[in-house]
């Protein structure tokens, strides 16, 4: 199969704004399936409720657009049911850390197979650009107009913190590391979350004084770097999988 035959075309163009960083996940976690050669009958997608959860339309597979903060467990309940599938959950960090933050914490614990998508551009990006828990300590939203005053949560702790994982944070910029997340995470026997550092132009970036893609694109590039062996946890500032 082609990555084409993943698209559902009739529901072309997308909702997603011009130049917006969920367009180019979806379009390498396609470049990735075709590189796996996963038939469509094999998998199954789950989104929430977010302009990420968009994608669960777009996948030419049986997939699911559930309620916000939902979207773990539907997928768990698919993935019991049907345990022959892979199930890859594609949402943003609003749905899935925000509002089904609750549901992240024990979906890991009990390492239910599961291969998740998550693109954290920081913001509750569909519904005008509000602060959300990811929102970086200082950074001006609607809901924060003089900066964000707490520290954003620690996904990464919370999935690591768990006897076995498998965490991986990539970007959309680092096109091919993020591809190699993706096959790792559909490879690893359980719970596999890839966070995926990406962007909201529209009503995130131009706060912020941005006025491309392009140019949110080349801040990830200067301030992340990629780990290729890292020993414990990633820094900060790093992109790297970590796997026990």
């Amino acid at each position: 199969m082609l990555y084409k035959d993943y698209v559902k075309w009739t529901r072309w163009p997308t909702t997603w704004c011009g130049g917006c960083s969920i367009g180019i996940v979806f379009k390498q976690v396609t470049f990735t399936l075709e590189k796996m050669g996963l038939s469509r009958e094999e998998l199954t997608v789950v989104s929430g409720i977010g302009c990420s959860g968009r994608a669960a339309g777009y996948f030419n597979v049986d997939s699911v657009h559930v309620t916000h903060g939902r979207a773990l467990p539907v997928a768990e309940g698919i993935k019991r049911g049907n345990p022959k599938l892979k199930v890859l959950v594609f949402s943003g960090d609003g749905d899935l850390v925000g509002i089904g933050g609750n549901h992240l914490i024990h979906t890991s614990r009990r390492n239910i197979d599961l291969t998740v998508v998550c693109i954290n551009n920081q913001t509750y990006g569909m519904t005008g650009g509000q602060m959300a828990p990811t929102t970086q300590k200082g950074t001006k939203t609607l809901t924060s107009p003089h900066g964000n005053r707490y520290s954003p949560v620690n996904i990464q702790g919370l999935v690591t913190s768990n006897e076995n994982y498998f965490y991986a944070r990539t970007s959309a910029y680092h096109i091919n590391h993020l591809q190699k997340a993706i096959q790792e995470a559909f490879a690893w026997p359980g719970f596999a979350f890839i966070e995926v550092v990406a962007y909201c132009l529209e009503n995130f970036g131009r706060r912020m004084g941005y006025r491309f893609g392009y140019e949110m694109l080349l801040k990830i590039k200067d301030i992340y770097k990629i780990n290729h062996s890292p020993r414990g946890l990633l820094k900060d500032h790093e992109l790297g999988i970590l796997k026990k």
